[in-house]
């Protein structure tokens, strides 16, 4: 498994969201000086989303993105506001992202994802956001008018090979995964299945394991310190 420490900016600053709400946001200070630290620390690769762009559209943070790929050597994934071929060649191509996530548009426009994972083949993955099993887009703030799981399979239709799925009622809340979704995932799609949303303990990363999640993303557990990055990395690769 793969631990993916998280960084979210907003406004050019490090937060952590509760559930999605944009005003329940913490600070964390520098998004760069965060990535290098997770680099130091031993993490394999980065998840960074602008969170203005998840919201409008209008990739705010990109001067915060740039400096992160200039001062990591690690892989970055990128999401927030990716909509079109040009918002992924610009992060592809123009910053060097190595992996970005479509959220809103793969709801709103399957088309758009069936050329881009053909264009940008292991290169682009799809961010699915659920309450209660249904898919939320646009920042978490709309419905996508179908559960997180049809969504899934038509990504895997469109091309899609890796999925990040996010419960957002877990997401900041250090209250656990949702093993049963992520289960359902695996199990009906058989897709790549990055696990996001309330990941605390090295229990929880085992279950997430168990639940067949190839990846996990990390946020305020980290920032917390209520687990440690070594702590996760051990967990992942089965070595506590």
């Amino acid at each position: 498994m793969t631990i993916y420490p998280a960084i979210d900016i907003k406004d050019e600053r490090c937060v952590r969201l509760r559930m999605g709400e944009f005003g329940e946001a913490t600070q964390y200070g520098d998004p760069v000086k965060a990535a290098v630290k997770w680099q130091s620390l031993g993490a394999k690769a980065l998840h960074v989303v602008d969170l203005d762009a998840a919201l409008t559209g209008t990739f705010k943070n990109r001067g915060s993105v740039a400096s992160i790929i200039k001062a990591v050597k690690i892989p970055v994934q990128l999401g927030g506001g990716v909509r079109t071929m040009s918002d992924i060649e610009e992060r592809l191509t123009g910053l060097g992202v190595w992996r970005v996530v479509i959220g809103t548009a793969a709801a709103e426009d399957p088309e758009f994802v069936s050329r881009a994972a053909m264009k940008y083949p292991g290169r682009v993955a799809a961010g699915i956001d659920a309450r209660n099993g249904r898919a939320s887009i646009r920042g978490w703030t709309a419905d996508a008018g179908k559960s997180a799981v049809e969504l899934a399979l038509e990504m895997k239709r469109r091309g899609i090979a890796t999925v990040i799925y996010t419960d957002i009622s877990r997401d900041g809340m250090q209250s656990g995964p949702d093993t049963e979704g992520i289960r359902e995932m695996v199990k009906k799609t058989g897709l790549e299945i990055i696990a996001s949303g309330g990941i605390t303990s090295v229990n929880d990363i085992k279950d997430a394991m168990a639940a067949g999640a190839r990846g996990a993303i990390i946020g305020k557990a980290l920032y917390s310190g209520s687990m440690s990055l070594k702590e996760a990395l051990l967990a992942a690769e089965g070595k506590c």
